[in-house]
């Protein structure tokens, strides 16, 4: 498995649009607080006519979360519509000469927004991202076969939680509750099941 930085993956993406045709598809997976989101922003921002579509864009609404029982659990891969994001993958795939319109979370108000990303027929690389994309479990394990490439986003382990705790905090969570999540809680916990899924990958960013 080759190991990239950030200026070799982006130089790995322009060969994967100069070697295939059509559309290309690259996933990138990795635990939370990993770095996903800001990796695929450097991507579209270095190759004009990308788009990122995020995973989190099917998480099941705050109302349905509530309603289960489950909004301490948000995050889990049961607590997102996985079926809907290997169905978006799959027209993303084979648009048919027409614009695909995809969901995206939107944090200020932990919900998804449909029909939020606008994905143009002409659009020949879609970065997408988030935890679940190497999982080996039903429905999780089609979205490998739908990805040209799917790489592993793996910072240095304690800038990682760093960076969850940050991110919890400024969302209202108190520091201590905050690590407690992402140490040992449900961000501890997805972590875990995500590095599991890491020697599926074809490439590990630095």
């Amino acid at each position: 498995m080759r190991e990239l930085d950030t200026a070799s993956a982006i130089e790995r993406a322009r060969t994967l649009l100069d070697e295939r045709p059509g559309r290309v598809i690259l996933g990138l997976a990795g635990a939370p607080g990993a770095g996903k989101s800001h990796l695929a922003t450097r991507l579209h921002r270095a190759l004009p006519g990308s788009v990122v579509v995020g995973m989190d864009g099917f998480h099941l609404a705050h109302s349905i979360l509530t309603a289960r029982g489950d909004v301490a659990r948000k995050g889990t891969p049961d607590t997102f519509d996985a079926h809907g994001y290997v169905a978006l993958l799959q027209r993303l795939r084979d648009p048919q000469g027409v614009t695909v319109w995809a969901p995206e979370f939107r944090r200020e108000v932990e919900d998804a927004i449909a029909g939020a990303v606008e994905v143009p027929a002409s659009a020949r690389l879609v970065i997408t991202e988030g935890n679940y994309l190497l999982l080996e479990t039903e429905p999780w394990c089609r979205v490998r076969g739908l990805c040209d490439e799917i790489w592993f986003v793996a910072p240095d382990e304690e800038l990682r939680v760093e960076r969850l705790v940050g991110r919890h905090v400024q969302h209202g969570r108190a520091p201590e509750a905050a690590r407690e999540r992402a140490l040992t809680g449900t961000d501890g916990r997805n972590a875990a099941l995500v590095a599991a899924s890491r020697e599926r990958a074809d490439a590990v960013i630095r």
